[in-house]
């Protein structure tokens, strides 16, 4: 990932917009959704599991919501449409 990218506020309204999007579709398999949910409740819980992580919890909670934007914007990309008549991804 770019670092300019990274601190876009461009980028960071995308994702904001779409992660609660992406999270509560019925098209995207829950074992995608749980590659999000895992990592970032394990972070939140166990804080001190990677105790020289110089990052916060929000900001990991972040680097994930960028990555698993990102991944299912690749992965489904017929979500990205306006199109009320798209065809669901296969699973």
């Amino acid at each position: 990932m770019k670092w300019r990218r990274l601190f876009s506020l461009r980028q960071w309204s995308h994702v904001f917009k779409r992660i609660f999007k992406y999270l509560s579709s019925p098209d995207i398999a829950k074992g995608d959704k749980l590659l999000f949910f895992i990592p970032a409740v394990l972070y939140w819980v166990l804080p001190d599991a990677i105790p020289f992580l110089p990052i916060d919890d929000i900001g990991v909670t972040m680097l994930l919501m960028n990555w698993f934007v990102g991944r299912i914007d690749r992965k489904y990309p017929g979500l990205n449409t306006d199109n009320p008549e798209r065809i669901p991804p296969a699973r």
